[in-house]
């Protein structure tokens, strides 16, 4: 059964993802949010970044993504869709060009009536630094055969 199998799931990780110049700028287009901080390189430094840096909610998008990673190989369901984040917390800045992925653990698994929620532990962690991007309590609702 699906919820058993994720109960016990192992902690995963998922491959680097690089967010480019051209990611943040059409994320950027995308939600009418063009600070210079994320644009320019000389706006970051002078606000105290080591240049421009990625849209914290761009790095929690790619939460979507990296979720194909983890939930490759599991079957028993038709979809999986956002159900919402008991927290979430922007960590540190991503640097423009910097490498992330994500680390997933299962938490928790509520059943219903053909369909499971999914609460995932979960962070982000960037290339060659310390402290993740983010860290959030992630809920995931999948619908059953």
């Amino acid at each position: 059964m699906l919820a058993d199998e994720l109960r016990g799931m192992a902690p995963c990780q998922t491959e680097w993802i690089t967010l480019d110049a051209a990611q943040v700028k059409a994320f950027a287009d995308t939600t009418e949010d063009w600070q210079g901080v994320h644009l320019d390189a000389d706006a970051g430094r002078q606000a105290g970044f080591d240049g421009a840096i990625a849209h914290g909610f761009l790095t929690l998008s790619m939460l979507s993504s990296m979720a194909y990673q983890v939930f490759d190989g599991l079957s028993g369901y038709k979809t999986s869709v956002n159900y919402g984040f008991d927290r979430v917390r922007f960590v540190a800045p991503v640097t423009v060009g910097s490498r992330i992925r994500g680390h997933f653990s299962v938490a928790g698994v509520d059943e219903g009536d053909g369909w499971l929620n999914v609460q995932w532990d979960v962070s982000v962690e960037i290339e060659g630094k310390d402290r993740p991007a983010l860290a959030a309590a992630w809920i995931t609702r999948l619908y059953l055969n």
